[in-house]
């Protein structure tokens, strides 16, 4: 694991997370409900000044580096194996390298009908028809109850792997709950995978990624939801990855 920002990354590689994840689900004896978030510099930024969702991320199985600036910083820091292991790309390999398994997925985000959407899409994009249930969280606060109920629906299902598509923080403190009551291998929160494998929003053109400016293609789409973020986020991921290397026990806020 590479240490950024106090926050584990992982550091073996996409194809690596992917084969475990699908290695882990086809063992029976292996249903540890463990979370995995798809972590950028936002959810960084925010765990290294919000002491409640560091506590979250450092509880997760894995933290995976969804944004090229964590590789770097974790490379700088000696992980010359690691490479970005971004949602969308994580859900659409597992998706196909299970298609033709026993395992089974539960979709869990987006707004009403999106899940459902999404079921449809995995099928026709990827080939896989093992989507076990679909469910899209109310727009508040949920009560255990609710998350127990909704444990049981999953745990009912079959599910090997529950994904979670809503936005961060929220989603990854929904994971830690959900947790709490599930049986399955894997909660993975994958952010905007819904709504780009649902052709609700466009992704980044390939070259963009690569060059690591999906930041400033996302922009565009959307100015005036993903404006503030950006102008906020990147200039204090570099200003406290340069405080830290400075002075490793220090928060700053």
């Amino acid at each position: 694991m590479a240490r950024v920002l106090q926050i584990n990354l992982y550091d073996a590689g996409l194809d690596s997370a992917v084969q475990e994840i699908i290695q882990q689900c086809q063992l029976t004896e292996s249903r540890q409900n463990r979370c995995v978030s798809a972590t950028d510099a936002h959810g960084l930024v925010t765990a290294f000044r919000e002491p409640a969702f560091k506590a979250v991320l450092n509880s997760f199985y894995w933290n995976l580096p969804d944004g090229m600036p964590s590789v770097w910083i974790g490379k700088l820091k000696g992980a010359k194996q690691m490479t970005r292991c971004y949602g969308p790309d994580l859900f659409r390999y597992v998706f196909e390298n299970s298609a033709n398994t026993s395992i089974k997925h539960f979709l869990c985000g987006g707004k009403e009908g999106i899940a459902d959407e999404l079921k449809a899409a995995v099928g026709k994009k990827f080939g896989n028809l093992q989507v076990a249930g679909t469910y899209c969280p109310p727009f508040r606060p949920m009560s255990d109850d609710e998350f127990r109920s909704l444990a049981e629906t999953i745990n009912q299902s079959g599910a090997n792997i529950v994904w979670i598509g809503i936005s961060s923080p929220k989603q990854e403190y929904f994971a830690q709950r959900l947790a709490k009551w599930t049986n399955v291998n894997f909660i993975v929160t994958v952010g905007a995978a819904f709504d780009f494998h649902t052709d609700r929003v466009r992704q980044a053109p390939g070259w963009m990624q690569k060059a690591s400016l999906e930041w400033l293609f996302r922009l565009s789409m959307e100015p005036k939801r993903l404006y503030k973020r950006y102008l906020k986020v990147i200039p204090l991921f570099i200003l406290f990855n340069i405080k830290e290397a400075i002075s490793p026990r220090t928060h700053f806020s």
